[in-house]
């Protein structure tokens, strides 16, 4: 085919990239405008320079296509598609959400560690017209919780069929879909795999969804919290750390806390669960979300098979044995996140750092010992910032960045005059 399509993954998590004529292609890396760096999810540019900014006329990057991640859209035709990353260039490396996982993902491999992972999302699915975007309530494509529903899966079938199909020809690997609790919603979980390839398939899943779901009149929606009333959608992330021949080193049982790789990787996500909030939690609608009763953590806090925790530890076989990260929603960067999760895990594992956290028994929520997580974006950067120890755990260029970032949306928030606002004071005061 004469074009093909490549794409990368942005700070917020958002698919860039273009169609490029094959003879380019064939010439190997590209230029591409720093830009992508440089500004926000709605192309608004930073007011403070990082890697990037109008005082460096934002010049081209150097992005590298990865062959090894071709696949063909099935919805264009078969064009094939490939995913970049900026792991060759000096300056964005530091930046670039798949290059930082990649980084992470090679110093395991210098112990003789090989980390898996999947993904599970779920998201709201409206009917696309001109009032979706300001009455969303009345355009949900199904009504009602029925969580689990085989009758609301019918209710549309021609998008569902098309999308499981649509997912498998991309090489996104499902292992369950269904739908969950409230009008619209739908979870999907991906087939556990290696760590890069987990989140290349989660960030394209995201993009599958919102293409299949135009050709049917859907808008779907990754927004962690769009309705005060109804339960948020979330992004959990399971995770495992094998050996060379696949075995699987996650040995932890519930109440034995013998020191092992699986207990000091453990410790490493729980010791920095709450300072790299931002990460998990990106967002100003984010934090919505993290409410008691909601399905959403609020603590750091672990426990043997308990919803109610920032970690759900699953042993039902030894094979099977790993952790499920529950903090992050559906508007999570899935690279960053988890090249956050393997970091801080991985900085425990080389100081063999021993699980001071207790396990939790029943009720997270209501449990006054454990850390609460912060309440907002702007209270959760502030602890970011704060704590130094954080820039030996992770890319300190990423992290001066990424708060950058962070702070610029809670800029954008703070300017804005929101419905609430309108309704409450417009008229009475």
């Amino acid at each position: 085919m004469q074009f093909k399509k490549i794409a990368f993954t942005d700070v917020d998590g958002v698919l860039r990239g273009k169609y490029i004529n094959k003879s380019k292609f064939d010439k190997g890396d590209l230029g591409f405008c720093n830009v992508v760096f440089g500004w926000d999810s709605s192309d608004q540019c930073y007011d403070t320079n990082s890697v990037t900014g109008w005082n460096t006329a934002f010049p081209d990057g150097v992005l590298t296509i990865d062959t090894t991640t071709r696949r063909e859209v099935p919805w264009e035709k078969n064009t094939p598609f490939y995913l970049a990353d900026f792991s060759k260039d000096e300056t964005l490396k530091n930046v670039c959400p798949r290059s930082l996982l990649k980084s992470v993902i090679n110093e395991y491999h210098k112990l003789g560690l090989y980390p898996k992972a999947g993904f599970e999302y779920e998201w709201f699915n409206f009917h696309k017209n001109s009032q979706t975007i300001n009455e969303p309530d009345k355009n949900t494509i199904t009504r009602g919780m029925f969580g689990y529903s085989l009758l609301r899966l019918s209710e549309n079938k021609e998008f569902i069929t098309q999308l499981i199909k649509g997912l498998s020809d991309f090489k996104i690997e499902v292992e369950g879909l269904h739908t969950e609790t409230g009008p619209g919603v739908y979870e999907i979980a991906m087939q556990y795999t290696e760590a890069l390839e987990a989140a290349d398939q989660a960030s394209l899943f995201k993009y599958t969804v919102k293409e299949i779901g135009l050709q049917h009149d859907i808008l779907a929606s990754f927004m962690s919290k769009w309705n005060v009333n109804l339960p948020g959608c979330g992004c959990h992330i399971h995770i495992s750390l094998h050996d060379k021949a696949g075995k699987n080193l996650m040995t932890y049982q519930p109440g034995n806390k013998t020191e092992d790789v699986s207990t000091y990787f453990l410790e490493g996500i729980l010791k920095y669960a709450a300072d790299l909030l931002p990460v998990y939690a990106p967002t100003i609608n984010s934090y919505k979300r993290l409410v008691e009763g909601s399905w959403a953590a609020t603590t750091v806090s672990y426990g043997y098979q308990n919803r109610t925790t920032a970690v759900r530890l699953i042993a039902n076989k030894p094979d099977h044995h790993h952790v499920e990260f529950r903090i992050p929603g559906a508007d999570v960067n899935p690279y960053l996140a988890l090249y956050s999760l393997l970091s801080t895990g991985l900085e425990s594992i080389k100081n063999k750092t021993p699980l001071t956290h207790e396990e939790q028994q029943g009720n997270a929520y209501s449990d006054t010992r454990n850390t609460l997580l912060a309440k907002s974006l702007e209270e959760a950067v502030d602890i970011m910032e704060k704590n130094k120890a954080l820039k030996k755990v992770l890319n300190p260029k990423f992290l001066d960045h990424f708060i950058l970032t962070r702070k610029w949306e809670i800029k954008q928030y703070q300017k804005a005059v929101t419905d609430w606002e309108i309704k409450r004071y417009l008229e009475i005061i």
